[in-house]
This record gives C-alpha cells, structure tokens and sequence, in this order.
C-alpha cells in the first residue's frame, strides 16, 4: 500500500484522528497551555520526541493523557515506540510506558480517575509489511503504566477505540486478524474490562471486512461502537444494551463511507462523525434511529 494512501486512511484504525502532528525532525514541543493561574503567564511547552498523538482523555483540569506513537510512525517498521504524555495543570510530560513487539502505537485513552487510565493500540504498526499486529492494552494505577494481557480470541488484531464508566466497565474495540493492508480480511472486535480482567465480547461483522474505529458509554447498559464495512465501505454502528452487541441500521450516504468517531450523553443523544470521499458524514440518534 502506498504511503499516500495509508495516511490518508488513518480513520480506519484510529476512529479518534490526529489530534496533534509532529512534522519535524527530533523534539518537537507542544503548544504553550492557558496561563499560569493569578499570572497571565503563557505555560511553556514540552519538548517531546518526534511523533505523533492519536487520543486524548481527561478526568479534570489537572488530569489528562494523550497517547499516539514514538518514531517515524508512517515510514518504518522497527524503533516505533508507544508515547504517552500526561498534563498535571501546569505542562504535559512524557510518562514512560511499555512498547511490546517490534514497533508499537497507542491509539486511543480513556480515564477513569487519576488512578485509574487505559490506553489501547497495537503492535507491528507499519501498514507497508505483511505483519499481522497484536493487540496491545496499558493501565495507569496511578504510579506507572504497564502491560495488561488481551484475551486469547483477541491478541492478533488491532484495538482502535477505548471508554470507561467506572473502573468495572472499560470498552475497548477494533478489528480482528490481519487489519493492515489492501488484502486484509477482518472482522469486528471487541473486549471488556470488568474490573478484574480483560473478556472478550461477541460482536456483529456483517461483512467480510468489518472494522469498528471508536467506541463511547454513558452507563453499563448503553455502549456504542461505530466503524465500517471496508468490502462495499458501509457506516457500521453497534450497541451494548447491557446484554448483548447488536447492530443498529445507519445512513450510507456515499460509496466509500466510514465512521471514526462518536460520543453520547444520554441513551437518546449521541453523535457519530466520518468521512466519505473528502465530505464530512455528521449523524445523531435521537432514542430511536441515527440520521
């Protein structure tokens, strides 16, 4: 596959999109944050290594995580690292976190509190080598992030999208098999945390190619996961109604539709956004349908 061409599908595995780019060679620094509280002062950024973010959390104005991958992210195969970079009020940091395999990415965060974070990815994270990826899962206890092993109908595969409730409800969703690649044959995944281990979850994939980008919850019975089918490239919406994943009919406006992202409030108001060609795909549920 072509470089181009990869990038340009970057919402196929990462349903929440580039939240920053690090285009430069070496360090590159975040933007300055608000001013220092009673001093008008700019915060100054944090050098941080060459790489880019894919997710962002926060739980208050002085917890937050984003997460992305270390490297030359789009170009290479070896020395990829995962990177996470935690915001304490004041300035973002580096917090160093596991990088299993041979290059690895993080691709979506998700909080709970400020002991409690998840963040989601996968390993041999190059889209130009005929390597099927792992699954790659991390928690913060509140001292350090480290390794949480995938249930073993999930390790091979790729988990895109990530949420929480409470720290016994954790949502994680992606693609299973070999996602990567023009030839690639996948179906939906999804696991759950239940607060004493990682399960995983039987889900709809109504099509040989099926693959679910991002996930949001507002409580243990109301869960949606949205994403696409990459065989005729049809939106793809699923929901948790406490029992079982079902799928939920969704508007296909164009030929090439997909879903990257969503987010709810309630059980009768979430958003799910996307793309089809270049033109913006922007759909609601309402309690009852999604138009």
């Amino acid at each position: 596959m072509r470089f181009a061409r990869t990038r340009a599908a970057l919402g196929a595995f990462f349903g929440t999109g580039l939240l920053a780019v690090a285009g430069a060679a070496g360090a590159v620094v975040l933007p300055a944050g608000p001013a220092v509280a009673g001093t008008g002062v700019p915060q100054r950024g944090v050098p941080i290594p060459h790489g880019e973010l894919f997710g962002v959390a926060e739980t208050s104005a002085t917890n937050a995580w984003a997460v992305g991958c270390a490297g030359n992210c789009f170009q290479g195969f070896g020395g990829i690292k995962t990177l996470i970079l935690h915001w304490n009020g004041v300035a973002w940091k580096p917090v160093p976190s596991p990088s299993p395999g041979n290059g690895s990415a993080l691709s979506s965060v998700t909080a709970a509190s400020a002991n409690s974070a998840w963040a989601v990815g996968c390993t041999a994270f190059c889209f130009l080598h005929s390597v099927a990826p792992q699954t790659v899962i991390l928690h913060w206890n509140g001292t350090a992030w480290t390794q949480v092993p995938s249930p073993a109908q999930a390790r091979i595969g790729a988990l895109n999208g990530v949420t929480a409730t409470s720290a016994s409800n954790v949502w994680a969703v992606g693609c299973a098999g070999h996602c990567f690649g023009p030839m690639a044959t996948t179906r939906t995944m999804i696991v759950h945390w239940n607060g004493t281990a990682w399960k995983y979850v039987a889900s709809p994939s109504p099509a040989s190619n099926s693959v679910l980008a991002a996930v949001t919850a507002t409580s243990a019975s109301n869960t949606w996961a949205v994403g696409y089918t990459r065989n005729r490239y049809r939106t793809l919406i699923e929901r948790w109604n406490g029992t079982a994943w079902k799928q939920v009919p969704s508007p296909t406006p164009g030929q090439f539709s997909q879903l990257v992202g969503v987010a709810a409030t309630s059980a009768s108001n979430a958003w799910a956004v996307g793309s089809d060609l270049g033109t913006t795909i922007v759909q609601h549920w309402n309690g009852t349908i999604w138009k």
